[in-house]
């Protein structure tokens, strides 16, 4: 087993929660992991990204070779275009569909959306809105990581069981809102990677 994950967004958008419960999640099934030092600005606004190595074997290397990314998990959708060289021809493309407009000159949205939907795989959901109909806000992160769930490796319990013991501390309804926002995520990538093929 082997996943290299490129995780983008802008500060703030909770990138790091993602990595967090991969991370978890693929150290209790007994995998090893690396993880590369966030570059960007991580402050709220700045850009950030991160390389994410999953393996059952030795990994040498934090950081992911252009073309070998197995998985980009976005929460901006200008971001995740900018990491698209990284993506393995069989890659996936997961990404929130509402842009964070930060610049003054921030591309077009519609423009955006079709040159996700142009690769060969990708997944455009609006996580915002998903994320509001079956637990809060704040959990758009959680929903984007349910979408990109099915192209894990990682049993979705198991997934769940690392938002549960990461959010614990929260209480009870955050860590229902988290498992609501994660399962919807689900749904909407499999009902679409179904569409698909």
């Amino acid at each position: 087993m082997k996943r290299d994950i490129i995780l983008a967004g802008v500060g703030g958008q909770g990138i790091l929660t993602i990595a967090t419960i991969i991370g978890y999640a693929s150290v209790q099934r007994g995998l090893k992991l690396k993880q590369a030092e966030v570059h960007g600005m991580s402050q709220r606004g700045g850009d950030v990204q991160s390389h994410l190595r999953i393996s059952d074997q030795p990994i040498h290397s934090d950081l992911i070779p252009e073309g070998r990314a197995d998985l980009i998990i976005a929460i901006e959708p200008m971001e995740s275009l900018r990491y698209t060289s990284f993506l393995a021809p069989d890659g996936w493309l997961i990404t929130n569909k509402k842009p964070f407009v930060n610049i003054p000159d921030y591309p077009d949205h519609d423009v955006l959306w079709k040159e996700i939907e142009a690769l060969p795989r990708s997944i455009l959901i609006d996580g915002e809105s998903i994320a509001r109909k079956v637990a809060t806000n704040r959990s758009m992160n959680i929903v984007i990581l349910g979408a990109s769930s099915p192209f894990l490796d990682i049993p979705p319990e198991e997934l769940e069981a690392a938002i549960t013991t990461i959010f614990s501390r929260k209480g009870d309804t955050v860590v229902e809102q988290n498992l609501a926002a994660f399962r919807a995520g689900r749904a909407f990538a499999e009902e679409r990677n179904l569409a698909t093929t």
